[in-house]
């Protein structure tokens, strides 16, 4: 979709092609790639975070493997097109398609000639409407045993001296917060002449069913975890959000098939006593010898496919007569694994930000291809850079979230609306000006005439330092443009 901002960015590739061109063509032309195509999302992690997992829930088909072979240490990127094709991409050499065998839990790819360090990375064109508005990328675990398979992922993500890397937005899977986890968020953040963004990361608390022991109230348990990283300085200042999912049921809940479901059935009418003790641990869940109850290699995959807290809440909700069908069970398990939410967040924030992301990295790269070139020209280009950001408000709304939420502007207790009238949580104008999504466009723009004027009240606060002040007008503009979206969409 094209827009002023997209537009000015093009622009500039085009002007800047004759001086940058001869030195960076190749990377003049993925970039051109990118501005047209779809919005990139990486999903990052450590080893056994549980990241293909959450891309199958997310594409909704289990297409990506789960278990350690030779192509989960390569970057595979998944995408809708018309024909269902695998591609590898060398970092030396044409692309070359490769077989591949879809299996009842994930796809087979047999990378032939390649190794995993021969490849670039690895191409899934999948037909389906989830992958339409952005392409995911699943990435090789970091901090990994093996360097090469970390740095691989490093070296695709992170910026470097010719720009940021390949995607334009980050899903980064996290169990527990360490200092590896700040340092990859801080790696992948961007920079161009007035610092990165913080709108391009979510957080994503990962295998949640585990936290409390996996009991049926384990989500809860993680949703007060993922409330207080919320409230953490250091996450707030690089990621949009914080979501605890628990993958594995959400994986399951999008490909469960109806002899799981009456499995799951023949469990429940074990009764409470019976269920409670077999469901103990997963080694009793395997081996007790019980009456009645589903045969041990039926109850391993289950186990398998679902973890034991997934076998726990689907017994639950059969048995308190929640639901009746194996497609029932797949939609409840689904509410309950948090994959809806995150959905939400994707969509509202990255999807409905595409353009901007776009630019934004766009931007970026031509910023660190300017300043290695040097120069008039390198300066010009900067110059141009500066120009563009400062005309285009998204891009302003960007940085002054950004200095929001790294606490580098104080505006005390109006901080937060300020955050949210930017578009801290959502880029609609309802999430924005605190409405319901009923409200009309009367309530619309009456509501937006109120902030502009409160604002602008607040701008001229000669109390204000310089930066707080900035922050102030930008507000003002937000609210300008929200005001004049109910006549927009009338017309």
């Amino acid at each position: 979709m094209s827009t002023p901002l997209l537009d000015a960015v093009v622009r500039l590739l085009a002007d800047a092609e004759p001086v940058l061109g001869p030195q960076f063509g190749d990377r003049l032309a993925a970039l051109r790639a990118r501005v047209d195509g779809p919005l990139r999302v990486a999903i990052a992690g450590k080893v056994k975070a549980g990241k293909s997992t959450l891309l199958n829930a997310l594409v909704g088909e289990a297409v990506a493997p789960t278990d350690a072979r030779e192509c989960t240490k390569v970057v595979t990127w998944y995408r809708n097109s018309h024909v269902y094709r695998v591609t590898g991409v060398p970092w030396d050499g044409p692309p070359t398609e490769l077989r591949f065998q879809r299996g009842p839990t994930e796809l087979d790819v047999d990378l032939g000639p390649f190794q995993a360090d021969d490849l670039q990375y690895v191409d899934v064109e999948w037909p389906t409407d989830r992958l339409r508005e952005m392409t995911l990328i699943d990435t090789p675990g970091l901090a990994s045993i093996s360097d090469d398979i970390s740095t691989r992922s490093q070296r695709y993500l992170a910026s470097d001296e010719q720009g940021p890397g390949e995607a334009d937005a980050v899903i980064y899977l996290m169990r527990h917060l360490h200092p590896a986890d700040l340092s990859f968020l801080e790696a992948f953040k961007d920079d161009i002449s007035a610092g990165g963004a913080t709108v391009n990361s979510i957080a994503v608390i990962s295998r949640a069913d585990e936290i409390g022991s996996a009991r049926t109230n384990a989500m809860s348990a993680a949703e007060r975890v993922a409330a207080r990283y919320r409230r953490d300085e250091r996450i707030d200042s690089l990621c949009q959000a914080v979501v605890p999912v628990a993958g594995l049921i959400a994986q399951a809940a999008a490909t469960l098939r109806e002899d799981e479901g009456l499995a799951l059935r023949d469990l429940a009418l074990l009764g409470p006593a019976t269920t409670t003790e077999l469901l103990l641990s997963a080694e009793r869940f395997v081996r007790l010898d019980v009456a009645g109850a589903p045969a041990p290699e039926v109850r391993a995959a289950l186990l398998r496919r679902l973890g034991l807290f997934g076998i726990r809440l689907s017994v639950e909700l059969i048995a308190a007569g929640r639901v009746n069908s194996a497609g029932a069970l797949a939609n409840e398990l689904e509410a309950r694994s948090g994959i809806l939410e995150l959905r939400r967040i994707l969509g509202g924030q990255f999807a409905a930000r595409a353009t901007v992301l776009k630019a934004r990295s766009t931007l970026a790269t031509l910023w660190a291809l300017a300043g290695l070139l040097g120069g008039s020209d390198g300066r010009r280009i900067r110059e141009h850079i500066r120009d563009i950001e400062q005309q285009a408000h998204e891009l302003v709304e960007i940085r002054l979230l950004t200095q929001l939420r790294a606490g580098a502007v104080d505006l005390g207790a109006d901080g937060a609306d300020a955050r949210r009238l930017l578009g801290d949580q959502g880029p609609d104008p309802y999430l924005r000006l605190g409405l319901p999504p009923t409200a009309d466009e009367r309530d619309l723009a009456a509501a937006a005439l109120l902030a502009v004027q409160r604002w602008r009240a607040l701008a001229e606060d000669p109390f204000l330092t310089r930066q707080a002040r900035e922050v102030a007008h930008g507000v003002v503009r937000s609210c300008e443009a929200l005001a004049m979206v109910p006549a927009r969409t009338a017309r």
